[in-house]
């Protein structure tokens, strides 16, 4: 299994995606290929990403599971073999697959509180697969899954590798990092309330430690940590770090030693600063970010998961 945030470009992951109605055509050569020696796609304009250009009357040779040869139509023609299928996108635009760094594709995004005490992990098992293939169907072919309960995401992922279902190359985290009454625990509710499982709540080095060991060992490719409060639960703010400078500098240290990256979710400037300040790869939301902050995540080169489409949604909510 792949490690960190890798991907083979030379993948048949990487394929195309159309922005028409046809594609779905595209999308369904991904399948063909084992009925096909050779698959030739015909674009009428071809993204080409690394040079930042849209060029016409391109041609993409696929054989097998590897995109062979990409260029003009008529040359890219030449090399294929003469029973090579054909699917003809003139009329459409096409570009690689897209990669979405924040998805946690195995929910829904409905009710939580339903889904909190009507529905069990089996339910959402069971689901997930479906939630893969609508991603995968809108043109995603890596995600990086951030967060999870009950290693449900180690399981799509291994399943969508094994092939047993479609959906997109998946980086998974399991269960994110939480402190006592953080983000990642249930807030708001009788003490004498308790949910069986796995569960993500770590305190001190010590136990965080021994959290990201445990994560590791059942299939993590990443670590997420909740290092602030969030929009949609009931701490009392939603900037408000959440763990200490030197807790998240453990969780770093830790994920490292086992080749792991870290991703925070973060709102509040102070939980970002001191998420950064630790070393994380990424911050997820940024939301309340300060000129500091900005200046931090440029000088270490920290990456910034805005991830404001969801912006939409937790308003309506």
């Amino acid at each position: 299994m792949r490690r960190g945030w890798r991907t083979k470009r030379s993948s048949l992951g990487v394929w195309v995606l159309a922005t028409s109605v046809v594609a779905g055509q595209g999308l369904a050569a991904q399948a063909d290929t084992t009925r096909h020696a050779q698959v030739l796609v015909r674009a009428g304009r071809l993204v080409a990403t690394r040079t930042g250009t849209v060029l016409a009357n391109q041609a993409i040779l696929i054989e097998g599971d590897r995109i062979k040869e990409v260029g003009p139509a008529d040359a890219v023609a030449g090399h294929a073999s003469r029973d090579v299928r054909v699917i003809d996108l003139k009329n459409a635009t096409v570009l690689p697959g897209l990669i979405d760094c924040h998805t946690h594709i195995t929910a829904d995004p409905g009710d939580y509180y339903r889904q909190l005490f009507r529905l069990s992990p089996i339910d959402e098992a069971v689901r997930a697969h479906i939630y893969a293939k609508r991603t995968l169907d809108a043109g995603f072919t890596t995600v990086r899954n951030v967060g999870a309960g009950e290693f449900i995401d180690v399981a799509l992922r291994n399943a969508i590798n094994d092939g047993a279902v479609p959906g997109p190359r998946m980086l998974v985290s399991t269960m994110p990092l939480s402190a006592t009454g953080g983000h990642g625990d249930v807030n708001g509710m009788s003490p004498y309330l308790h949910f069986e499982g796995f569960s993500g709540i770590a305190n001190g080095v010590d136990q965080i430690r021994e959290r990201i060991r445990f994560e590791v060992k059942y299939g993590a490719d990443l670590i997420k940590v909740l290092a602030s409060a969030g929009v949609l639960s009931e701490e009392e703010s939603v900037g408000a770090p959440q763990y200490s400078q030197e807790e998240l500098n453990a969780i770093v240290e830790e994920a490292a030693m086992w080749g792991r990256k870290v991703a925070a979710h973060a709102h509040g400037a102070e939980a970002i600063k001191r998420a950064v300040r630790a070393g994380v790869a990424s911050i997820e939301h940024g939301s309340l970010i300060d000129d500091e902050g900005i200046r931090l995540m440029k000088e270490r080169g920290t990456y910034l998961v805005a991830d404001i489409y969801n912006d939409d949604y937790i308003l309506a909510e």
